[in-house]
């Protein structure tokens, strides 16, 4: 079996590790993990990697080079509820198969090698993202512990639940010294590299994002007996935000905005909704204009919330700036690109990813592989196996590449 075959077959056996049978979804400090985990330690370890786990959950496997610099490889093993099977896993399967490469040729290179399969990007369970990467780099905020899940379990009772410790997360971080960098392969999830006729592609940049909920407060009422003229209808201020951010985000170039989460009070047909709680997610390369629109979003639900007589509450959920992948590894995987036959693409990334965080403490630089029709989040997530074959030869190309200091 290929090295791609293998990968591919990987992404299959971890589709399994799920929480709902029907679907892929695999939360953070879930039963669904601990599975992934055993599969995981132990593809590591066939690629003479020690393996180990801190106490956010991140699993960090060493394959030890000549010398006393460190590259980081790595991407997450969580999911979005229904998920595909590449976003995330993807990454680590390939990291994994480029040191099981090394391993097999019984090379060791100048540096050395650690993969991260981090516990938390996608921020499911607890609606914070980026859990596992920002416990490596020592920015996990000690107030994220108390948050609670759906059941009402705190994430500290999670972690603990889950074999780690809260307290001692702290003493997890990673330092930053003798670092060469850190680089995730992924998926697209977009469509630029299909059209283009190519299977990876160099990211250039990753879009700066702000998410915030919205609440508003109106009063609840009967729908055949409410005048027009006298109700306080929380959903429809809310659907007048909802396509105020649909029109800045299509005459903005480049910029993005999402309502992906709207919840209604009391959800029934025959009463007028008398609270409504919805999401804004705000995605732009420059993070001056993600700013402008985002508070005018929000200057525009307040005006809203005034004219309809309305209560509203504004929660900021997270920010993120802009990421510029540093040019020293954009060069090195263009080259490697490059050796391996085919033409070099940078692209600009619009989701968020766990490099975001990783460039607070080294430079970062991504791979992307292409997915048919640019579909992510998504059960119909897919990716071929040549493709996976020629990103696996990149990283490999790159790691040989890669200067010592």
């Amino acid at each position: 079996m290929s090295a791609a075959e293998t990968v591919m077959q990987r992404c299959d056996v971890l589709g399994a590790c799920t929480e709902e049978p029907s679907s892929i979804t695999r939360p953070f400090a879930s039963d669904a993990m601990r599975s992934a985990h055993v599969y995981v330690s132990e593809w590591m370890r066939a690629a003479g990697m020690t393996v180990a786990r801190d106490n956010i959950g991140n699993l960090r496997a060493r394959y030890d080079g000549t010398g006393e610099t460190t590259l980081l490889l790595g991407s997450h093993l969580d999911s979005v509820r229904d998920a595909g099977r590449y976003d995330g896993p993807l990454g680590v399967m390939v990291a994994i198969a480029a040191v099981q490469r090394l391993h097999d040729e019984g090379k060791r290179l100048g540096f050395g090698i650690e993969v991260l399969a981090f516990a938390d990007e996608e921020g499911l369970r607890f609606g914070t993202t980026y859990l596992g990467s920002r416990a490596f780099a020592g920015r996990l905020d000690p107030n994220d512990l108390e948050r609670a899940d759906s059941t009402g379990v705190s994430m500290a009772e999670a972690i603990r639940a889950f074999g780690g410790d809260p307290a001692r997360i702290g003493q997890d971080r990673r330092p930053a010294e003798n670092l060469l960098g850190y680089v995730e392969v992924h998926i697209e999830q977009g469509p630029v590299l299909e059209a283009q006729g190519l299977p990876v592609g160099i990211v250039s940049a990753i879009a700066g994002q702000a998410r915030i909920e919205i609440v508003f407060a109106g009063e609840a009422g009967h729908a055949g007996t409410v005048p027009m003229d006298r109700r306080r209808d929380a959903l429809t201020a809310a659907s007048e935000v909802v396509l105020a951010a649909e029109a800045a985000a299509t005459t903005e170039e480049a910029l993005v905005a999402t309502v992906g989460k709207l919840e209604v009070e009391p959800g029934v047909a025959n009463v007028i909704p008398g609270r409504v709680t919805f999401t804004i997610d705000v995605r732009h390369g420059d993070d001056a204009i993600r700013s402008r629109v985002s508070e005018a979003l929000l200057s525009r639900a307040r005006d809203i919330a005034r004219r309809r007589k309305l209560a509203i509450e504004v929660r900021p959920i997270s920010e993120n700036a802009a990421v510029r992948c540093a040019p020293r590894l954009i060069g090195l995987l263009t080259q490697a690109v490059r050796d391996c036959g085919q033409r070099p693409l940078q692209l600009t990334c619009g989701a968020g990813h766990d490099a975001v965080v990783m460039s607070s403490m080294t430079d970062v630089g991504m791979l992307f592989i292409r997915c048919k029709g640019g579909v992510s989040h998504n059960p119909a997530e897919s990716v071929t196996t040549q493709d996976v074959s020629t990103a696996i030869d990149v990283l490999g190309r790159f790691l040989e590449l890669l200067p010592t200091k």
